[in-house]
């Protein structure tokens, strides 16, 4: 039976992010014919909106609006629940981020909608959808299918496969005018302070680097990059390492960090704690670099290198700028 999908768009400093395209994939899949439609919010934003059409979407409803420009629960949902009107969804999709995470709940309580979250799978058989989402930090999966009425349903980045095959559409774009009333901004944002960053997105990264309290210092970190520069990928940190003051918090992977499934995860003097497995032992391929061969960083593995990794991770680097000259 054919659905009406309609997916928010995620967008960061006016650029959209991947999941949003592998969100695309996936509500075209679900939809079985039915229509395809993005909500594109915030503030100058508006020219994104030719490019989604091309990634599956017969409609893009867009909501520019200064009030949009960060992200308010209350400002965010009165955009949003214009696109819900004007499409009169089956299912709606987010990526399971900190929008997201936020939003969804409150969608699906103002629609009294059931909600799937942080899902990294789905099938569809017939009318039925069934989505997969990992419980106990990762160590388990289960299977989750609502039995009526509209379904709310949070992405998580770098799991769903990209479309394949040219599902390009036509991409209408209609504007929304959205007014704001004083209760729609009883918050407001007066300002955002972060650290600059110009590498890769570590939630989205294809390759991540990471590293644990093995690298004994800030300046233990710098191999990792120089790896990671070669490769392209981003770098990560253990809880252990963000603690010891070697790096940033922004860096943190696992239980109380971010959660990351890339496609190749290089550990470098991580021990293996749940905590951080937890965040990570969902990527595709772990290559794990430890003096200790009894780390349990061994157990999850793919390949594991025993070894000190301020020797290995030199040499790695070397061999792969030579394998990608």
């Amino acid at each position: 039976m054919a659905k009406n999908v309609l997916v928010l768009a995620d967008v960061r400093r006016q650029k959209l992010r991947n999941v949003t395209l592998e969100m695309l994939a996936a509500a075209n899949q679900v939809a079985a014919g039915g229509s395809v439609s993005v909500a594109l919010l915030g503030s100058g934003v508006e020219a994104l909106a030719s490019g989604l059409g091309q990634a599956g979407a017969d409609t893009v409803y867009v909501v520019d609006a200064p009030e949009l420009e960060n992200y308010t629960p209350d400002a965010y949902k009165k955009a949003f629940m214009e696109a819900v009107r004007a499409t009169n969804p089956d299912v709606i999709l987010m990526a399971h981020s900190a929008i997201g995470k936020d939003l969804a709940p409150v969608i699906a309580t103002r629609l009294g909608a059931g909600q799937v979250s942080d899902i990294v799978g789905l099938e569809v058989s017939g009318d039925a959808i069934t989505f997969t989402r990992p419980i106990y930090a990762g160590k388990a999966f289960t299977k989750v299918r609502v039995k009526k009425g509209t379904i709310v349903v949070t992405v998580r980045p770098n799991n769903l496969p990209p479309a394949e095959g040219d599902i390009a559409k036509a991409g209408t774009v209609n504007k929304l005018d959205v007014s704001f009333a004083p209760q729609d901004l009883a918050t407001t944002v007066r300002e955002i302070v972060q650290k600059a960053s110009t590498g890769v997105d570590l939630s989205e990264a294809k390759i991540i680097v990471s590293g644990g309290r093995g690298v004994k210092s800030a300046d233990g970190f710098k191999p990792l990059q120089e790896l990671a520069d070669v490769l392209g990928a981003a770098v990560g940190a253990s809880r252990g390492a963000c603690d010891a003051g070697y790096c940033d918090y922004a860096l943190q992977i696992g239980q109380t960090g971010k959660v990351v499934t890339p496609d190749l995860y290089i550990a470098c003097g991580i021990s293996g704690a749940i905590q951080h497995l937890a965040g990570m032992s969902n990527s595709k391929v772990i290559v794990a670099i430890n003096k200790d061969p009894e780390a349990p960083i061994f157990q999850v593995a793919d390949y594991g290198i025993v070894g000190d990794l301020f020797e290995v991770v030199p040499m790695l680097t070397e061999e792969f700028k030579k394998a990608l000259a």
